[in-house]
């Protein structure tokens, strides 16, 4: 069912109406008309009714500091379809700040967890915490025809005109995060498998480098997906260095990667952002050998940013193969000189 988005206080005024101006968990006298998902998750302000439940005011202080959890309050307006910012993935369970919450109940840090307020409403909560977190989803560039039902797509280039841009070749690999004490790939909680243990090696020689609160981001190359490689560097290529919640400037991602000895993703071009330029580079990739390009801008950049400041182009049908490349026979990809 198509959500309709409602003006503030036609919000307030509808989902009291819906509840009959009675908290929906306990029954006494409504006095919040609460988000479901924070407002400020969404580019719109999320003021949509199935995101909204009346709540009385210790029960809104629950809800907030998340003791009262948002499966609770949707069974208690009876909506089975939660309402989610277009950049948080439908299948993955989050909190009301947008904090994922894992299979085991811990949760990673989400794009509003460093905020003062949400610390706050969280200080009870923290304990349950991990300090991993997931690699933000990346919008499609408008011309990306490698567009899929489950992706989104940049709206504009607002947050790109008029900045300095670099623009990387995408690899055909699988995105792996490195922590001083934790190794991942894109599923926080996925298990390590055997086309990771090359890669793993290489963190692990490198792990007590990384300091606290900081991981390093790249792409696992080491099993073949739909593109062969046949010259590469290191089985690791890096993206990206964060800390926190907060991407570092390209001058500092390839500070990082010079001090661990890892190679960058290659560099198609840097420079002012440049529209026309980037179809032009995105046009003349090797369909058969490169699967696509990624710019961002070179300053740092928030998780809260990501979608409007990071963009992809993927090559049609980029994936090829029959079966997911994870359910097929490993084969290695090759170095340089192999």
């Amino acid at each position: 069912m198509e959500q309709v988005l409602l003006e503030r206080d036609q919000f307030r005024e509808l989902v009291f109406e819906r509840d009959r101006n009675k908290c929906v968990i306990c029954g006494a006298p409504g006095q919040d008309a609460h988000h479901i998902t924070e407002r400020r998750l969404f580019p719109d302000g999320g003021y949509y009714l199935d995101n909204g439940a009346t709540l009385c005011g210790p029960c809104h202080w629950k809800a907030e500091t998340t003791e009262l959890s948002v499966s609770e309050i949707l069974h208690s307006i009876g909506v089975t379809h939660r309402v989610l910012p277009p950049h948080l993935y439908p299948d993955q369970d989050y909190d009301k700040w947008g904090n994922p919450i894992l299979a085991n109940g811990r949760r990673l840090r989400g794009e509003l967890f460093d905020d003062e307020n949400v610390s706050k409403a969280l200080s009870s909560s923290l304990h349950l915490f991990d300090t991993r977190v997931k690699y933000p989803r990346t919008y499609h560039l408008p011309f990306s025809p490698g567009v899929s039902s489950d992706d989104r797509v940049m709206e504009s280039y607002t947050d790109l005109e008029g900045f300095e841009v670099v623009v990387t070749e995408k690899l055909d690999g699988e995105n792996t995060s490195w922590y001083n004490n934790a190794y991942h790939a894109r599923s926080v909680d996925s298990e390590t498998s055997v086309w990771q243990h090359r890669v793993k090696a290489m963190w692990a020689a490198r792990a007590h480098e990384i300091p606290p609160n900081y991981r390093i981001c790249g792409e696992n190359v080491y099993a073949q997906h739909s593109i062969p490689y046949s010259n590469l560097l290191s089985y690791f290529y890096v993206f990206g260095v964060w800390s926190g919640l907060t991407c570092l400037s390209w001058a500092d991602t390839l500070e990082w990667a010079e001090l661990l000895e890892l190679p960058v993703v290659p560099i198609l071009y840097s420079g002012l952002w440049n529209e026309e330029a980037v179809m032009e580079l995105a046009l003349g990739l090797d369909r058969n050998k490169q699967e696509g390009l990624v710019v961002r801008r070179t300053d740092p950049i928030h998780i809260r940013s990501w979608s409007t400041q990071v963009g992809k182009w993927v090559r049609q049908d980029h994936v090829q193969t029959t079966h997911h490349w994870k359910h097929q026979q490993i084969i290695p990809n090759k170095l340089i000189g192999e």
